[in-house]
């Protein structure tokens, strides 16, 4: 048995065939373009991740199934005849809703949305975002009126527009701000808050079933999962019991801890109850998430300036840490998610002297980062124990000075994974867990294997010093 995952994430799209025979492979990669508009504004062309997708799938082969994962929060508008879009993708790290996110506090919705879908009120979610869309997009407004707008996540557009299944899997819906967590429906009052028709969202489904097919240069090949990118990468560790976690560093940094049947609402701790995943013909399973806005893109953001060159040369660094020599840097670059949600903090390097070169400054951020997600399994910890080890993935895992920073900021010990596309090998097991072959033991994906970074130095002095800083972070927009 042959399974191709397509993994539609922030930065590209790629493509994993996994199988019985050969460890799991990315066979094919393609990188968008970003695009920003205005200060603020994140987009992507819909018609050029569309055409990648499809590249991506022909290059696959001849498979049994598709699984694919998406972006979560990032949305869109298209028209519901001609499928084409009528609005650029708006990403999930866009805060052009930030004025109205505003207002909507001030007038005491936040209580509302956190009753309903268990989410604060941010710029992070779709909700707002399409809410804009409607306000400001005269093809949206001029497709309302004919009755031809469709509104929704990315997941439903590809769907919609390569299926002709106008559906989005409950795990992304959960990220919207306007499914109802508890039933899994969407919520009139909250698309009523944020001024979204409830007609134009598509059908809310499980994470696996017949998600229809996708037309190949090899011919039909049916899809039979679809989830957001951080849950994928969830059920490619294993993570099954409660209190298991994991945190993928990718653009952002993403923690999600199993609740099982359990949803959980610690609003005062930051974290957010979500849909770790949908089989067909089953109950949810929920999820703690913790979020992070910036990870990799503050590591990518330092070489742009020139601090260093290659990603080998920030592997390791001379001497002690930055924060032992009083350097603490802030990743608030767009502000600060979980426990936080403060889109007004600002990133900043504290306690800086002639003395500091520019590895110093990189071997900061890198810090910073381990040290907000630090922040993130601590609030964890206080909703259910956790064990003593943390499960991580994504391109800073490779980071062999970051992995053991942060096994130290954490006292537990930290495994990367050793299969780099975990989020794509996640998705790639439920589309097989759906045809039922793999139960029948014609499937059998070799499993993830795990390095180890064990705790060798303990960092709680700087890691208070740390929490000092946020507090001049939060408070540096008068």
């Amino acid at each position: 048995m042959r399974i191709a995952a397509i993994d539609q994430g922030t930065t590209s799209t790629r493509v994993l065939i996994a199988s019985s025979n050969n460890d799991p492979e990315v066979i094919h990669s393609i990188e968008h373009t970003q695009l920003y508009p205005q200060s603020g504004w994140v987009e992507h062309d819909p018609q050029e991740i569309i055409k990648n997708i499809q590249s991506c799938a022909d290059v696959a082969g001849l498979v049994d199934a598709f699984g694919i994962d998406n972006q979560g929060e990032s949305c869109l508008a298209w028209d519901k005849e001609t499928k084409k879009p009528l609005s650029n993708i708006i990403v999930w790290q866009d805060n052009r809703t930030l004025d109205q996110i505003e207002k909507l506090k001030a007038q005491g919705f936040e209580a509302k949305t956190l009753e309903i879908a268990g989410l604060p009120l941010d710029t992070y979610f779709s909700a707002s975002k399409l809410g804009w869309i409607i306000k400001n997009n005269k093809k949206a407004q001029a497709a309302l009126k004919k009755g031809n707008l469709r509104l929704g996540t990315t997941d439903a557009f590809f769907l919609d527009r390569m299926t002709d299944n106008f559906v989005t899997d409950i795990t992304t819906a959960s990220r919207t701000s306007l499914m109802n967590i508890a039933t899994g429906e969407w919520d009139k009052d909250l698309c009523k808050i944020f001024a979204v028709p409830i007609e134009t969202l598509p059908k809310i489904v499980p994470s696996t079933g017949n998600f229809g097919s996708i037309k190949t240069k090899h011919g039909l090949i049916p899809i039979t999962a679809s989830i957001v990118d951080q849950q994928a990468a969830l059920y490619g560790f294993g993570c099954k019991e409660m209190g298991e976690a994991k945190i993928t560093f990718g653009t952002g940094a993403f923690a999600l801890m199993i609740t099982g049947e359990q949803i959980f609402k610690k609003p005062k701790q930051g974290l957010l109850p979500t849909i770790a995943w949908q089989k067909y013909g089953e109950k949810p399973t929920y999820a703690l998430d913790g979020g992070i806005y910036t990870a990799s893109a503050a590591i990518n953001w330092a070489k742009s300036l020139g601090l260093f060159s290659d990603l080998s040369e920030i592997n390791s660094f001379y001497g002690s840490a930055a924060s032992d020599s009083g350097l603490i840097f802030m990743p608030a670059l767009s502000g600060l998610a979980c426990p936080h949600w403060d889109r007004q903090a600002r990133g900043m390097w504290l306690g800086l002297s002639l003395d500091h070169k520019p590895e110093q400054l990189v071997q900061a951020i890198l810090e910073g980062i381990a040290f907000r997600a630090a922040e993130v399994i601590e609030a964890m910890n206080e909703c259910t124990p956790l064990g003593n080890i943390i499960l991580i993935d994504g391109g800073m895992s490779k980071n062999p000075y970051f992995c053991q920073f942060l096994a130290d900021v954490l006292q537990k010990e930290v495994r990367p994974s050793n299969l780099p596309e975990l989020t794509a090998y996640g998705v790639a097991l439920l589309a097989a867990d759906f045809i039922k072959e793999r139960q029948d033991g014609k499937l059998q994906f070799k499993p993830s294997q795990f390095s180890s970074y064990k705790p060798q130095n303990n960092r709680a002095k700087t890691f208070a010093k740390f929490k000092k800083a946020i507090i001049i972070s939060k408070n540096w927009v008068g």
